[in-house]
């Protein structure tokens, strides 16, 4: 095999295939050598990656392979070189490229639909706020509602309280089960929800659902609730996907919601930090706002949000490369989501089995990311718990998992009260999961408890 040195064209030019000699002389009888990239490659792109930890925890923060690093220098760089040429002659059709390949990777009607943002959490903030407008100028009435999940993502909850709260919407949580058993069950209590929200004919102006949860994970039937949303009157919807692209499948056709927002530096590999804010054509859309205004206001969310102000606009200009990364997989982004997915399932399934307890969800629930019961002798009974939990197998063992703290219900026996999120990408290999494995069952070999933790 080659070392990566030799190969490393490879990563400025991924579609030059020219088998090399020395391959061809091992593989005489094959016509055509395999032009998808090899293990030791993908090794080599995340060479980067601090060898002593295994990393089961993409779901955070998503990982950058080599060649998308090298290509966002050459972004910085250009901008260094003469920031004045770069400002008026490159920045705007960087951007607009890149929202072109995110319309047909998600399947936006338009391109005016797509705004590039730094983060899921600000997509939701500038949807929130125009919600807080509403409220303001009198559009909404005070004690509107707005509808959100109960496994939302702590930010975005933080945030509709800093804005629909304060600005006088009432706020309804859908309250979920955990472990899930079905998606009927979330269906149901979604329903419910709505029916509370619109006691004494209060109007649901705003339903914000994530996709893919984030703590604790699972996929969220977002067309389902979509419809029932349209059937019921609801306003508008909010879908929160911070794990949406590379890790579920986004067709914005299909889904139908008035907003979708999701990551890119997740689980599609850009540099952090960067994300789309999808808005459906709609006579209001020319309401939204960047938070930061700057010169482009009143010109549209696209436009306002491609300069708000000098800043490294990097991460959002090499998505384009990020597209030619993917494309070297057999599949593009559909087949590493479809592997992903396999692998954590059968990663999941295999550490349940040690450790003697259940996943999270069922298997079509899940994406690249699942929830696994930890033994209860660990005794987790706290936030704190999972905290010094996950930071003893950080700092102890080197490994780096979320954990989650589930409360049990009345009369449980023996319950299962921690989780861990563990996550699947293309730089992962089954000795990380055998590593945590191993770890846990030491620490239930040597009678270990959360309690014997330092505060």
């Amino acid at each position: 095999m080659d070392s990566p040195k030799n190969r490393h064209h490879h990563h400025h030019h991924p579609h030059h295939h020219q088998p090399n000699g020395d391959f061809m002389t091992h593989l005489p009888k094959k016509p055509k050598v395999s032009t998808f990239i090899a293990d030791s490659e993908v090794q080599a792109e995340f060479a980067h990656h601090d060898p002593s930890v295994a990393r089961i925890n993409n779901g955070s923060f998503g990982s950058c392979p080599a060649s998308v690093i090298a290509a966002q220098q050459q972004w910085q760089l250009r901008f260094l070189r003469q920031p004045d040429s770069f400002y008026f002659n490159e920045l705007q059709k960087g951007i607009l490229e890149s929202r072109a390949v995110i319309k047909d990777l998600i399947n936006a009607e338009d391109v005016e639909e797509i705004s590039i943002v730094d983060n899921a959490t600000t997509a939701a903030a500038i949807v929130l706020q125009q919600i807080a407008w509403d409220f303001a100028e009198g559009r909404f009435q005070k004690g509107d509602v707005a509808v959100m999940l109960h496994y939302a993502y702590g930010a975005v909850k933080k945030s509709v309280e800093a804005y629909v709260k304060r600005a006088g919407g009432r706020v309804v949580e859908v309250q979920l089960p955990f472990p899930v058993s079905s998606r009927e069950e979330i269906v149901s209590e979604f329903r419910k929800a709505l029916e509370r929200g619109k006691v004494d004919g209060r109007k649901v102006r705003l339903a914000v659902i994530d996709h893919v949860s984030s703590m604790p994970s699972v996929v969220i039937p977002v067309k389902e609730l979509v419809k029932i949303c349209r059937d019921e009157g609801v306003d508008q919807v909010f879908v929160d996907a911070a794990h949406g692209i590379g890790c579920v499948d986004l067709d914005m056709k299909e889904i139908g919601a008035d907003f979708y927002t999701s990551n890119l530096h997740k689980w599609f590999f850009c540099p952090p930090a960067v994300a789309f804010l999808y808005c459906r054509k709609s006579p209001r859309s020319s309401d939204l706002h960047h938070l930061v205004v700057s010169h482009e206001y009143g010109n549209g969310l696209a436009i306002e949000s491609a300069w708000i102000g000098t800043r490294d606009y990097s991460a959002q200009l090499v998505v384009p490369s990020v597209l030619e990364f993917v494309n070297r997989f057999e599949g593009g982004i559909e087949g590493i989501k479809k592997r992903n997915h396999e692998a954590v399932l059968r990663m999941g399934e295999m550490l349940a089995k040690a450790w003697g307890t259940n996943l999270g969800c069922p298997p079509d629930m899940c994406s690249s990311m699942i929830m696994v019961g930890l033994p209860a002798c660990l005794e987790i009974w706290s936030e704190t718990d999972t905290l010094k939990l996950r930071d003893h197998l950080r700092d102890s063992f080197g490994i780096e998992v979320p954990i989650y703290y589930r409360s049990p219900k009345e009369g449980e026996v023996g319950p299962i009260t921690g989780y861990a999120r563990i996550s699947h990408q293309v730089y992962n290999k089954e000795e990380d999961y055998f590593k945590f494995r191993d770890a846990i069952n030491k620490l239930v070999d040597n009678k270990f408890t959360c309690k014997l933790l330092p505060e």
